[in-house]
């Protein structure tokens, strides 16, 4: 129903189910800005979408460093998703040995998968991961980025000193579908949420939501 309401609307609008918004020049949707229809993460059927026209500046210079700021924030957002999905489904098939806190007694098989392990990691051990994202955050994703965003100067996947994508039109295609998957990862890590806080599981059963 929402995919059909969706091709209604865009068919009449560019004159396809799937056309090009760049076809529809006079949309409200579309941010008076800088074109930024070949920008990376710009992908069809949608092309440049800004329905809230956070782009839209009377100053050109600054639309464009608000776009850079955005889509390295997404970017940024996407990556942690990614990884977050990745922590809800791994614990479910494997669990690192020893103790998580050996003073307390608490192995790492002790403590449960998704929101509910949360309460159980110890105070110290929160203070670790917000130290350690702390020093990522002000050591490295502070680096003012120009040609590619997102890029830290790592190699593929992020691996430090690993060996890095050389060719410019592959490299652009890798980034966008890093884009488009750290979007649905954004989707599906909320999605695992909402399920997991309903139900007991991100996979949970619907049954069990009395």
């Amino acid at each position: 129903m929402m995919a059909i309401i969706g091709m209604f609307y865009q068919d009449g609008l560019t004159g396809s189910a799937w056309g090009d918004w760049s076809l529809y020049t006079d949309s409200p949707l579309r941010a008076d800005a800088p074109d930024f229809s070949k920008e990376l993460g710009v992908t069809p059927p949608l092309g440049f979408w800004d329905p809230l026209g956070f782009s839209k500046y009377e100053n050109p210079e600054l639309a464009k460093s608000q776009f850079q700021r955005r889509r390295i924030i997404e970017i940024q957002h996407g990556r942690v998703a990614m990884l977050a999905c990745i922590g809800y489904i791994v614990p479910e098939y494997f669990r690192w040995p020893g103790y998580c806190s050996p003073s307390m007694n608490l192995s790492f098989t002790d403590i449960p998968n998704g929101l509910k392990g949360a309460a159980m990691v110890p105070l110290a051990g929160w203070l670790q991961i917000i130290t350690f994202v702390g020093i990522i955050e002000v050591t490295n994703l502070q680096k003012i980025q120009d040609k590619v965003l997102g890029d830290y100067g790592y190699g593929a996947f992020g691996i430090p000193f690993g060996k890095k994508i050389e060719n410019d039109e592959k490299k652009f295609k890798s980034l966008t579908a890093e884009i488009n998957n750290g979007r649905l990862a954004m989707m599906a890590i909320i999605g695992m949420f909402f399920q997991d806080g309903l139900t007991g599981s991100a996979w949970g059963d619907w049954a069990n939501y009395t």
